[in-house]
């Protein structure tokens, strides 16, 4: 069919049809015949000629300035659509054409469905499984600062570390052998690193002054 109409939307219905990929069918409707004149990607059985179906367009709310939607729309094998409409004027100024771009709304729901399966609310988790578990505590600690604070855990300050490191204190993480190399391959510092800042949110002038301290270095040493 040899519409000028046709030529002068062809873009756009291709465009579109091509950007949302095989979810989306675009109507050209004729408003003078009420029928379609193109249609791309077709999901509803239609095509050029069959009845469009539109209704009268001067019932339309004016406030829509020519573009209606998104609204819902059921096809026959229950998919469910959203479609916006835009009313095409000619040159005269009055209604020539109306555009329809119907979205099958079902990948967006399938996709909402599994992320809300992921999303499902946590509950606490069974302490007596993890009650002995001090390394999980320190990657806890560490974990959360970092995501507080927005700051990548290797370009954390002194500050940052001895805040930390505090919490670990308190904690009691350091009573336990061993910890001192795993508190700081989590906070991605030296072993002589660590002892130094331990030492100075102790206001020890060295770890091994400390008895506790004393103990994290023999612990190391083995």
């Amino acid at each position: 069919m040899d519409d000028p109409r046709i030529r002068l939307w062809s873009p756009v219905g291709e465009a579109v049809a091509r950007l949302l990929g095989p979810y989306a069918e675009v109507v050209l409707h004729d408003v003078a015949t009420d029928r379609i004149l193109a249609i791309w990607q077709p999901m509803s059985g239609r095509g050029p000629g069959d009845p469009s179906l539109l209704g009268e367009l001067d019932q339309l709310d004016p406030s829509g300035q020519g573009v209606y939607g998104p609204y819902p729309k059921l096809l026959a094998d229950g998919r469910q659509l959203s479609s916006v409409s835009a009313v095409l004027t000619g040159a005269d100024g009055r209604p020539s054409a109306v555009l329809c771009v119907n979205l099958d709304r079902t990948p967006l729901e399938q996709a909402t469905q599994l992320l809300a399966g992921f999303a499902a609310p946590l509950v606490p988790r069974p302490q007596p499984l993890f009650e002995q578990d001090w390394t999980d505590r320190v990657q806890q600690v560490i974990g959360a600062y970092v995501r507080e604070h927005g700051r990548p855990v290797e370009r954390l300050r002194r500050e940052d570390r001895l805040v930390v490191l505090r919490e670990l204190d308190a904690a009691g993480v350091f009573t336990v052998r061993r910890a001192v190399p795993v508190v700081a391959t989590a906070l991605r510092v030296s072993r002589s690193t660590l002892y130094a800042l331990l030492g100075e949110l102790r206001g020890a002038p060295h770890p091994a002054e400390d008895s506790e301290l004393a103990g994290a270095h023999e612990g190391d040493q083995e």
